[in-house]
This record gives C-alpha cells, sequence and structure tokens, in this order.
C-alpha cells in the first residue's frame, strides 16, 4: 500500500493555490508548516488509517524541483461531473491542461479522466470510474 507522494515545488504559494482548489473537494484536508503543504485524509475514530497522504515541498537537496518524466499521480473523484469541475478548478488555479477530461479508448468504458500539470510541471490525474455512470460506449 502507498503511504504518502511527494511532489517537489519551488514556488509553494502557488502550489497552494493549484492544489487547495480541487484537493479539499476530494476530502483532503491541509496543514502548512515551514517544510511545505501536507495534505491528508482526515482519520477517523475506530477505523484503519487513511492512505496515502499527498505533500508539496521545496527538494530537501536544495536544488530547483522538477517533474519526474514518466511520473504522474491520479485522485479518484466521485463521478465524471466532479472529474469536470475539479479539471476546470485547477485549471483556473494555474495548471495546464494535459487532456481534456473525457473517455479514452485504451482504458475501460467506464474509465473517465482528465489530465493536467501543476505549476511547477508535475503531471496529475482527475478520474472515476463509476460503473453506474454513462460508459464510453453508451
Amino acid at each position: 500500500m502507498i503511504s504518502y507522494v511527494t511532489v517537489g515545488a519551488d514556488d509553494i504559494s502557488a502550489a497552494k493555490r493549484f492544489y487547495s482548489a480541487f484537493l479539499p473537494a476530494l476530502g483532503y484536508e491541509l496543514a502548512e508548516g515551514p517544510e511545505g503543504l501536507s495534505y491528508e485524509l482526515p482519520e477517523l475514530p475506530d477505523e484503519p488509517a487513511v492512505s496515502p497522504a499527498f505533500y508539496v515541498k521545496r527538494p530537501f537537496d536544495g536544488q530547483p524541483a522538477s517533474a519526474g518524466n514518466g511520473v504522474m499521480v491520479a485522485f479518484q473523484a466521485q463521478s465524471q461531473q466532479e472529474v469536470r469541475e475539479l479539471h476546470s478548478a485547477a485549471l483556473a488555479a494555474n495548471g495546464r491542461d494535459e487532456g481534456q477530461p473525457g473517455f479514452r479508448a485504451s482504458y475501460g468504458p467506464n474509465f473517465y479522466v482528465g489530465y493536467l500539470r501543476d505549476p511547477q510541471g508535475n503531471k496529475l490525474a482527475l478520474y472515476s470510474n463509476d460503473p453506474n455512470e454513462p460508459g464510453r460506449d453508451e
């Protein structure tokens, strides 16, 4: 199981604006510290720990942050409509479009996804895979 994901950012304020445009809608709570941003899902009493957390920090080696080639983080939304809304909110918060929300022929018939990049260039996906919503072939 993945416990957490960290992406680098040189401009923490720009990263906060971007990620705060959609992560709270997916249930993530923000905690800020001198080292950067921590987005975590709340833990409920008598429930197992919720993973993964998502961190945005300046690189520990002091070098400029860079996006990993081939690295992508995907966040699951509740519906196709939520994918569209959150993709739009992320773009309005200075994200860059990497693929408008929709179905892709290479994925399953209900896999609805939109791609974008954060202000640092990290690639993200917002997706829904609900079999109760209309699929690609319907």
